[in-house]
């Protein structure tokens, strides 16, 4: 076990609660009328992932922290006495087996989707197949750009190409039999590829989900990605949403899609690094429980 003395620890756990609160600062989940911020929110509500759960830091496993307080107030940590250092606590065993399961989810999840070429034709038509024929159902309380019509029009002459399960179940009805190839849960490993702006922003979710195993450095360095992701997501989305500061990407025309794919694939880049970061954080892991030593989380 890898052991950081008090002031080390204490100080990467300030450093932190300092860039998630930032970070929050810069993104609010509210308007100032108290209503859910349209572009925001989305990452708190469908990624459940609390502001206070956020802000506690996780060394990640194999990691023991000297002079902590009282590991029961610390979930899935245990205290341990370590010969040259006295007691520590750690993210316990218990834990990493009960996760076991997840981690060999998430690790052929992401093995799987940076394995493939990235896609860069779906013009992040996804949102507007979500109300596509069915202009009533906006996710959002702003306006359609283009009106109901005029958005159905795009939908039909861009046709829909969506790789990305999580986004295509919210489809209208119309609008699943127009997409390139049907998706389902069962489908997900062998259809996600790591040019799709939602895989990139479920990078969040994989490590939120693994948050006290992998460490909270990749979780917010996820999150980081997540909100540049989501800004682009509905800067291009059917939504009028420039009375809030988002111009929009106009992927009807041939300046907005080649302006979405360039970002696309910056962002594309980002995410390739963190999904390589968390995928060796994951093997690691998988090591771990299988041989029975804790492994030091990566610097």
């Amino acid at each position: 076990m890898r052991v950081l003395a008090v002031d080390e620890w204490t100080a990467r756990a300030d450093a932190h609660v300092a860039r998630v609160d930032a970070l929050l600062d810069d993104h609010p989940r509210r308007l100032p009328d108290g209503r859910d911020h349209p572009v925001w929110q989305f990452l708190f509500r469908y990624y459940s992932h609390k502001p206070a759960r956020l802000r506690r830091w996780h060394p990640g496993f194999g990691v023991g922290l000297a002079g902590a307080p009282d590991h029961r107030d610390w979930p899935h940590y245990v205290r341990v006495d370590e010969a040259s250092t006295g007691p520590v606590v750690t993210v316990g065993r218990d834990h990493l087996d009960a996760r076991r399961d997840a981690v060999d989810h998430v690790t052929r999840l992401l093995a799987a989707t940076a394995g493939r070429a990235p896609r860069w034709n779906c013009f992040g038509l996804h949102e507007w197949a979500m109300v596509y024929r069915d202009g009533d159902a906006r996710r959002h309380e702003v306006p359609l750009r283009l009106g109901a019509a005029g958005t159905d029009r795009v939908v039909e002459r861009q046709g829909l190409r969506c790789t990305h399960f999580d986004a295509f179940r919210f489809f209208s009805d119309d609008a699943v039999g127009r997409n390139a190839r049907p998706l389902s849960r069962d489908t997900q490993v062998t259809s996600e590829q790591p040019g799709c702006v939602h895989a990139g922003m479920d990078l969040y979710k994989w490590a939120t989900k693994l948050e006290a195993l992998v460490g909270s450095d990749v979780v917010v360095d996820a999150l980081a990605l997540a909100f540049d992701l989501r800004e682009l997501d509905m800067r291009a989305s059917p939504y009028d949403l420039r009375d809030l500061g988002f111009a929009p990407v106009t992927v009807e025309t041939p300046r907005g899609r080649a302006e979405y794919v360039a970002h696309q694939r910056r962002l594309a880049d980002r995410a390739a690094a963190i999904r390589r970061d968390l995928l060796d954080r994951c093997r690691s892991l998988a090591s771990a429980t299988t041989v029975g030593e804790p492994l030091p989380t990566p610097e």
